[in-house]
């Protein structure tokens, strides 16, 4: 099994294909994992791993460490382009994730007033409003939809709560219209003997429609990268990735980011 990556609360910077020079914001322990999806795909590993020992990060914790790490990094002349709440699991299940949010905020503003902050989030508690209001103070609100068809993405997320369908979560997902980026993994493969593939035609249709009804600022398509703890699983070309967002692109009239 693929195992826990971020030992840290602030790791990095490390190259993000998608973002650039990227410090981490890990809210997850550092010797476990804890997430409200289970993903196939997922560099952190399954959930089954468990939570570790350490405990959540605590909210002056993670102000201290970012202060730390952010001021080193300008005494060094390094550059930064994101602080990416990122790591073992959903970062949105800290009790305190819209008070560390803003924290980082003010910190990045110290510090890097150039760079971004970027959330990435699983859309599972968008049905919180201190959670949606959160998110709106991001720069870069990051939200997940690996599919537009509920067996599909129960099956490749694997969802904590059997209430997590593609309806309400593409319902959720309208309040960021024209500002949230919906990101969405594209592979194919098995896991269990069961089917995975949300490249079909009738996927990317489904897709699609629920596009255009959210109206995101921008889509992000990427594939598989890293090992998966999933072992059958295909990483999408980059030719057919491209025309996957070409054709998206067309047919929605939003921005898609191929990567």
């Amino acid at each position: 099994m693929q195992t826990i990556l971020f030992h840290s609360t602030i790791f990095g910077p490390i190259h993000s294909r998608r973002l650039g020079s990227s410090l981490g914001v890990n809210l997850s322990p550092a010797d476990g994992k804890i997430c409200s999806f289970d993903c196939l795909y997922c560099e952190a590993g399954f959930n089954a791993q468990g939570p570790g020992t350490a405990g959540l990060p605590a909210k002056e914790e993670v102000a201290r460490l970012l202060r730390e790490k952010l001021a080193a990094m300008k005494e060094a002349g390094e550059t930064l382009d994101v602080i990416t709440f990122s790591g073992n699991g959903e970062p949105t299940l800290h009790p305190d994730f819209p008070a560390i949010l803003d924290d980082t905020l003010r910190l990045r503003s110290e510090f890097f007033p150039q760079a971004k902050v970027s959330v990435l989030c699983n859309s599972t508690r968008l049905d919180r409003p201190e959670v949606v209001e959160a998110l709106r103070r991001a720069d870069n609100n990051i939200v997940k939809l690996d599919s537009a068809i509920t067996a599909t993405i129960r099956l490749l997320d694997r969802p904590n709560s059997p209430a997590f369908t593609a309806e309400k979560v593409i319902g959720e997902l309208k309040q960021f219209a024209g500002t949230g980026i919906v990101q969405t993994m594209m592979l194919r493969g098995s896991f269990e003997g069961q089917a995975v593939d949300n490249t079909t035609e009738t996927e990317i249709k489904a897709l699609i429609e629920a596009y255009r009804a959210i109206a995101p600022r921008e889509i992000m398509l990427y594939s598989i990268d890293r090992p998966t703890p999933a072992t059958q699983l295909e990483k999408i070309p980059a030719e057919e990735l491209r025309a996957i967002g070409a054709r998206i692109q067309a047919e929605t009239g939003i921005t898609v980011q191929v990567n």
